[in-house]
């Protein structure tokens, strides 16, 4: 038996190509697979946050804790490279965060809509039925 080593952030990757793999189920999981690193690349271009980094560093953390040592409080570390570090970090997890909760606005208010306009068929339904059983029954009277 022989034990390797896999580089850090490396799982991290696979789990997340295990978990797109499942949930997409392709027909060709190599060009699949292709894809999705070519696209986790052009992310990780655009916005200079590297997914793999972040997880081996949650992942060191979670371990031995020695990763996020080095920041230290606020009071003794650098101003200009704390807010050049974390907030931009920050950020793009929060717009992620932002971009889906919009999605998920957007898709409850066509939901809404269908919704209101089903019930407001329904009864105006109702009420044209009603109508026609009134205009009956009068007929009925009146002869």
């Amino acid at each position: 038996n022989t034990h390797y080593r896999i580089p850090q952030g490396f799982g991290n990757l696979l789990e997340g190509l295990t978990r797109e793999i499942l949930r997409e189920q392709p027909d060709n999981i190599p060009a699949f697979a292709a894809a999705y690193f070519e696209s986790l690349l052009e992310k990780r271009e655009k916005t200079n946050f590297d997914p793999a980094e972040w997880g081996s560093k949650v992942e060191d953390r979670f371990y031995n804790n020695h990763a996020f040592e080095e920041q230290g409080p606020p009071e003794k570390s650098d101003p200009k490279q704390e807010e050049s570090q974390i907030p931009g970090k920050e950020e793009e997890a929060s717009v992620t965060i932002l971009d889906s909760s919009e999605e998920d606005k957007e898709k409850e208010e066509v939901a809404a809509v269908k919704i209101q306009a089903a019930f407001r068929g329904h009864v105006a339904r109702e009420e044209v039925k009603k109508m026609k059983t009134d205009s009956l029954q009068n007929e009925e009277k009146e002869e």
